[in-house]
């Protein structure tokens, strides 16, 4: 390690443990002000920073955002015992809907029902934007002009990905049983009918009729902000 990174790896450490958000490494440059480190020499720091934590219970990541430390998976449920934090419950059913959004956005509300056999309620697309886990990405180019869904950094970086090429294989959700679908389908195929056309949301477009919502189960799962995420 040079001398130069001798000196970048402790600030870099303390930064990205106080910090409460990813940080990116253009904003890691950025706490240098007007004299900031050669090019290449926070990424060369914080990869062997990375390597570092072999060994440790806590293991520093590259998600959406940027660069975090949190906590390594093999000690999470002891840490977890710390947290009086009240969790949030979501129906399979929803988690179900992110699933299907995560796999085959761009996606409408109407696509969604047409996989998953039962209507989604306006509620349930609402509890997913406001966790700022969907947004909408524009709009299908066909008559009534639905919306397309799509994930966001925010989906990434809770999961810990930095893109959607880490998503795991569908064959692998059994492993998660909190995206466990109840229901199976191939991304291979192409949803039918409409062709794909995005355009940008616009303010001035019709509301669409809101479907009832039928939810076949009432079975919850729990998820929760990590707080030792940093």
């Amino acid at each position: 390690m040079s001398e130069n990174d001798l000196n970048l790896a402790p600030i870099l450490e303390a930064t990205l443990l106080a910090s409460t958000l990813p940080l990116s490494t253009a904003q890691l440059y950025g706490i240098f002000g007007d004299s900031p480190p050669k090019p290449g020499a926070i990424e060369h720091a914080l990869t062997e920073l990375k390597a570092t934590c072999e060994g440790r219970g806590v293991e520093l990541v590259e998600v959406a955002s940027g660069w975090r430390y949190q906590v390594k998976s093999e000690v999470h449920p002891y840490v977890a015992r710390l947290w009086t934090e009240r969790q949030s419950k979501y129906t399979r059913a929803t988690l179900e809907t992110l699933a299907l959004i995560a796999y085959r956005q761009p996606i409408t509300r109407g696509e969604i029902e047409q996989i998953r056999g039962v209507s989604v309620s306006a509620t349930m697309i609402k509890s997913l934007e406001e966790r700022e886990w969907i947004r909408v990405l524009g709009h299908r180019d066909v008559p009534g002009r639905p919306e397309l869904f799509g994930t966001t950094k925010t989906f990434l970086d809770y999961f810990g990905l930095k893109s959607l090429d880490q998503l795991p294989p569908l064959a692998e959700l059994k492993e998660y049983p909190e995206l466990e679908p109840q229901l199976s389908f191939d991304i291979s195929e192409p949803i039918p009918a409409q062709a794909a056309v995005i355009t940008e949301p616009s303010g001035d477009l019709p509301d669409q009729t809101e479907p009832t919502e039928t939810e076949p189960s009432t079975e919850s799962v729990e998820t929760t902000t990590d707080p030792l995420q940093h």
